[in-house]
Parts: structure tokens; sequence; C-alpha cells
């Protein structure tokens, strides 16, 4: 059985998929968590700040999140067109 070289590129095109969301997955998981503990820090420090603080958070996390959703649109393209 020999491998053709369509079959090589769709396994290399999922082998980059897969890699594209374990690192694309690495940085807002960490970024929203550090996100969250600041935030946790700042409403112990200052609980008359919660609103502010919480919403502050969310759109913080909103942004760290849209790299993640670069790599899952990079990861389906490599699933589905190549």
């Amino acid at each position: 059985m020999e491998i053709t070289g369509t079959e090589l590129v769709r396994a290399a095109a999922l082998l980059g998929a897969g890699i594209a969301m374990g690192f694309g997955a690495i940085g807002p998981g960490i970024g929203e968590g550090f996100t969250a503990g600041k935030a946790c820090e700042g409403i112990a420090r200052a609980p008359e700040h919660a609103n502010l603080l919480t919403r502050t958070m969310l759109v913080g996390q909103a942004v760290s999140e849209s790299t993640g959703i670069y790599a899952l649109v990079v990861a389906l393209l490599l699933i589905f067109v190549v």
C-alpha cells in the first residue's frame, strides 16, 4: 500500500489543524485566567468598584478570546478546505 500525495497533504492539514488549536488555545486560556485573577484581587481591595471591574474584565476576556477564535477558523479551514 502506497501513500499518495493527496493523502499526505490531507494528513499534514489535519496535523496542522490540531497544532493550530493546541497553540491557539494556550494564549487565551492563560490570558483569561490572569485577567480573572487580577479582577478578583481588585474586587477584594475595592468591593465598591466590583461592577466596573467585572465589566472591564469581561471586555478584556472577549478581546483575548478572539485569538482563540482565529485559531479555530484556521483549523476549520485546514480540515474542510484543504
